[in-house]
């Protein structure tokens, strides 16, 4: 007996979940498929801002992005009944003049100065101090998102929409109007492995090349920081005096064990940041899903007509990937046109791989 469904989704990260939202949303019949302990964002920094803080440029569509995913994440809060969004203040630290005044241009552009707060700060805590102050941006927080991950998880396979198992690209038949998956039929077929995606032989020709990131979380019983600092590493307070410190990029390694050297790298960076002693609770690792071009890999396979991809999220996952979901679910339902910065036809017209059709 076949299971006839309107969508199946490969990957249950937050590109995968997020676009098992709007299926639901739009009353689309769907199952996700994945091996859960796989993806990359159980082990996310989890951060959100609008700002590049390194360089005080602005992310692409940073309002936009904003204004969409952040109400999603407080409607599945209470629908699952857990909290996992913490929107809380972000302080970039100073280390030099220079930075500040590249603080201040910044401020006087227009789609920087809503993000930014012109008045420094000069200390935001007794053990977290700079002689150049600390800038603030405001529309940030983070993202639980092992939680958010683990609940919405959970969630589909209560409903028994969840296949937790990897997926074997050699038992998938393509007819042209169905895929055929074991005893499942789908009318379109959704891949969100993130960096998983190397495996995959109808997308492993696109420059997926992940990065490596490492993080820490320590208990730090006296530092008593109520919001997120950033300086070479970020903080983040998860309370309990329990914090995440990160992360590392290591665009060479591909494993997702972790590292002495990335290790020593964050404790360096916290020593630096604070005054104050601290204790290694846990030492976590994997491999972003980034693309060589800095932007995100979005839309229809070039021979197979119903088949997507939905990958690319980078270190913006939280972000993203309710921004990305929509603009594939609307491409697919409404017969929208991709943003040309995320469509992979931009890589299909450079390899001269096939006539793409048109919608």
């Amino acid at each position: 007996m076949f299971m006839d469904i309107d969508y199946m989704i490969i990957g249950s990260g937050l590109a995968g979940l997020n676009f098992a939202y709007y299926c639901e949303k739009h009353d689309k019949s769907f199952i996700v498929i994945d091996q859960p302990s796989r993806s990359s964002s159980l082990v996310a920094g989890g951060m959100y801002n609008p700002v590049v803080l390194k360089r005080f440029t602005s992310i692409w569509k940073s309002r936009e992005q904003i204004d969409l995913a952040i109400p999603i994440y407080k409607e599945l809060e209470i629908k699952f009944g857990v909290r996992f969004l913490y929107e809380t203040q972000l302080y970039r630290k100073f280390a030099s003049v220079e930075e500040q005044n590249n603080w201040f241009y910044a401020c006087d552009q227009p789609d920087l100065a809503p993000f930014l707060n012109i008045n420094l700060m000069k200390s935001i805590s007794d053990t977290i101090t700079s002689e150049y102050g600390f800038g603030e941006v405001f529309n940030t927080g983070f993202l639980d998102v092992k939680k958010f991950v683990l609940c919405y998880q959970y969630y589909l396979a209560e409903k028994k929409i969840l296949i937790r198992d990897s997926f074997a690209y050699d038992r998938l038949i393509v007819d042209g109007e169905r895929f055929h998956y074991k005893d499942i039929k789908a009318k379109h077929l959704i891949f969100a492995e993130g960096f998983s995606m190397f495996q995959n032989p109808y997308f492993n020709n696109l420059p997926l090349d992940g990065t490596k990131g490492e993080l820490l979380i320590v208990r730090i019983p006296d530092l008593e920081l109520k919001y997120i600092v950033k300086s070479s590493v970020f903080i983040i307070p998860l309370g309990n005096d329990l914090y995440k410190v990160g992360a590392t990029y290591d665009w060479k390694d591909k494993t997702d064990l972790p590292t002495v050297e990335a290790k020593r790298e964050l404790i360096n960076g916290l020593q630096k940041l604070i005054g104050s002693d601290f204790e290694i609770i846990e030492h976590l690792a994997g491999v972003r899903p980034t693309v060589k071009d800095r932007k995100p890999l979005v839309g229809r396979h070039f021979e197979h007509e119903n088949m997507y991809l939905l990958n690319g999220l980078g270190t913006r996952g939280v972000l993203l990937g309710p921004f990305l979901a929509k603009s594939l679910f609307d491409s697919i339902e409404q017969k929208t046109d991709l943003d040309p910065n995320i469509d992979i036809k931009r890589y299909y017209k450079k390899m001269q791989l096939g006539k793409l059709r048109k919608k």
